[in-house]
């Protein structure tokens, strides 16, 4: 969950500028669902209707997730914050203070037990003017930190430097606490009451109440207003309060829902046992509790913490950002989905590189460049650059190399420390601790794992992959795989496509237990295997350029083709194994030198049931950022037996 220990919660500033000691309530240790806190706000009002969960078991409801403030070591700047959760991320205001920077800002999250549940704090240094600099951060498992005993109404966590393992370069305070849910209906109610209660008294009439199912826009709830109102005046006073709203709304929305459209994203509701609609109204509808409210809107991070340049280039559409690469590779922003953390992340490329790959794979002047002569160009400088990295005075190249991808290369998981490879190359193909990447159900091979540490992309046949993914013209699992590896079994095959980036683990490993049959060569160009290039119409990565065929006999999948595709800047593709050698998922099976490259695994017809995570992802477009040993699918064809003969009449002659 990270490193946190409640501590007393120094004095914050209110509105207007006064300190206002924190007050903290010790919470009765009650063995129930919840446990009642009383939480000291910074503008120094109480609330009384947050709780603590004892049991995080099937929960689903609002977090009220409070940024107080921060200590910050050796930083004199202005700060801001950014919580990334799920597929949102958002951003507190600009704290003036220096060294001990005050947001006192809040934002209600929805926490469901199969949902994400791990947030990421990321604290900036700004100058307000262009993009900021992210000094810190920390993950809290908010369903950890709801369930755990504390004597405090806060919690204060360590804040890590990006570039650095383990270096800690402040501390946070925040506090997480659940919404009494009884309290999410009153509240919502009481917004809803007020859009129609054109007197003011905290009442509804009958007209008034039959505006508000109009303004619901449901024709059968309409259609019995009389019947609803009647429900509702409990106390028979022909008047509808706030409480008496709340109730009726509750009830309704779990057996005959008023409200079928969500009146401020437009999203249909539907009745589920996994998320209460009231709870989605009712984030909705948020206005807060009197703090500041943080600003959302945001995908990532990186992208919360740009100042004014970035919103310059929104409007003149220098730049976006969106969910999935539907149509081309237009945005310069590439996000993918982190299966662990279930956050969007963003991949670091050079800006210079994103431009140059537009021109050259997005373009029709691209096409003809590389009928001229581009692809042969390609291969020279990779062979070129290959050589050059495997030089010892490559190795200087290391250390900028880790800085660049600082948030996004574990330093701790890697087996030796930076001075031991002397080449950058060594390092490129470096190797991690034992147990670092756990095998998901090792026992068991008829379930399939990733094969490396990768953005991945699943589609259950090679048409889903082409209208999803992959736009080239003439991509084919026979162009794929060659004409010595091919065969009928795999043309309407599964689709998984491993991506590995620069910054990526390069080692890759076997999906599968079985024997390998054989290795094919395919010689080929090496178009970069980024989604500028698999998107472009005018060129076919996967089937033009160098890659090596691997053929893997299965009990349970039947045959797998294990395809490693060479990419610009990638040296050599090198192989741990050979035909005839019997593998054992997880077993490293080859790695890849200098640059970013793919494994593409092809199975049979109905093979295989990939994780449900994994295609709905893919039909977004939307990568999803997995590590080697994680659960790909499971096989959906039966072992196969071997039929023995019938020995009971067998007569041994001597």
């Amino acid at each position: 969950m990270g490193h946190g220990s409640s501590k007393e919660l120094p004095e914050t500033t209110n509105t207007e500028g006064a300190s206002t000691p924190s007050s903290r309530v010790k919470r009765p240790h009650i063995r129930r669902i919840f446990r009642r806190l009383t939480v000291s706000r910074g503008n120094g009002s109480s609330s009384s209707s947050t709780l603590k969960l004892v049991s995080a078991e099937g929960f689903a409801g609002i977090a009220l997730l409070t940024l107080i403030s921060a200590d910050m070591q050796q930083f004199k700047d202005k700060w801001l914050a950014c919580v990334s959760f799920g597929e949102q991320t958002f951003r507190t205001h600009i704290s003036d203070q220096t060294e001990k920077p005050v947001w006192n800002s809040e934002k209600k999250l929805l926490l469901e037990k199969n949902g994400p549940h791990l947030a990421r704090i990321s604290v900036f240094e700004t100058n307000r003017i262009s993009k900021n600099n992210l000094v810190g951060y920390c993950e809290i498992d908010l369903l950890e930190l709801l369930t755990q005993d504390s004597d405090s109404d806060f919690e204060v966590f360590e804040l890590f430097d990006p570039a650095a393992t383990g270096k800690v370069v402040g501390r946070i305070s925040l506090s997480c606490s659940v919404e009494d849910p009884i309290e999410t209906e009153k509240n919502f109610a009481r917004r809803i009451l007020a859009i129609v209660d054109y007197n003011e008294d905290g009442k509804l009439s009958f007209s008034e109440f039959s505006d508000l199912i109009k303004a619901f826009g449901n024709q059968v709830a309409d259609n019995k207003k009389e019947e609803l109102f009647k429900a509702a005046d409990k106390n028979g006073d022909d008047a509808v309060s706030m409480d008496e709203l709340a109730e009726l709304l509750a009830i309704q929305q779990e057996n005959e829902p008023l409200i079928n459209c969500c009146p401020v994203c437009g999203e249909i509701l539907e009745v589920s046992d996994k998320l209460n609609t009231l709870v989605h109204l009712s984030l909705c509808f948020d206005e807060g509790t009197g703090n500041q409210v943080m600003t959302g809107g945001f995908l990532t991070d990186k992208q919360a913490s740009y100042g004014w340049m970035f919103k310059l280039s929104e409007w003149a559409h220098f730049s976006s950002y969106d969910v999935g690469l539907n149509s081309g590779s237009s945005a310069s922003h590439i996000l993918v989905f982190d299966r662990k953390t279930k956050r969007l992340v963003e991949e670091l490329i050079d800006k210079k590189i994103v431009l140059s790959m537009r021109a050259i794979y997005q373009s029709k002047i691209g096409l003809h460049l590389m009928d001229k002569g581009a692809k042969e160009i390609l291969l020279s400088i990779s062979e070129k650059q290959g050589r050059e990295m495997n030089t010892t005075e490559s190795a200087r190249d290391i250390p900028a190399f880790v800085e660049f991808f600082k948030d996004q290369i574990n330093l701790a998981e890697v087996k030796y420390p930076l001075e031991h490879f002397k080449t950058f190359n060594e390092f490129f193909v470096r190797e991690l601790k034992p147990g670092t990447r756990p095998v998901a159900s090792m026992e068991r091979d008829d379930v399939a794992i990733c094969a490396a540490d990768c953005r991945l992309m699943a589609f259950k046949s090679v048409e889903d992959g082409q209208r999803f993914w992959i736009k080239g013209r003439k991509f084919s699992v026979q162009g794929l795989l060659g004409k010595e590896t091919y065969s009928s079994a795999f043309a309407d095959g599964t689709l998984v496509i491993f991506r590995l980036a620069p910054q990526d683990y390069h080692r890759f490993h076997s999906p599968v237990s079985g024997t390998i049959e054989k290795f094919v060569k395919i010689p080929g160009c090496l178009y970069t295997v980024n989604p500028i290039a698999v998107n472009s119409k005018y060129c076919n990565v996967f089937t033009e350029n160098k890659r090596e065929v691997s053929i893997i006999s299965t009990a349970h999948f039947g045959k797998v083709a294990f395809v490693a595709i060479g990419a610009t800047m990638v040296g050599s593709i090198t192989f741990s194994k050979k035909a005839g050698d019997h593998v054992k998922k997880g077993d490293e099976y080859g790695y890849f030198s200098f640059g970013g490259s793919t494994v593409i695994c092809v199975f049979e017809k109905d093979a295989i049931e990939i994780d449900e995570d994994l295609l709905a992802n893919s039909a977004r477009s939307l990568e999803t950022l997995v590590s080697v040993g994680m659960k790909l699918g499971v096989a959906t064809k039966k072992q196969a037996t071997v039929n023995l003969p019938n020995f009971d009449n067998w007569v041994l002659e001597e």
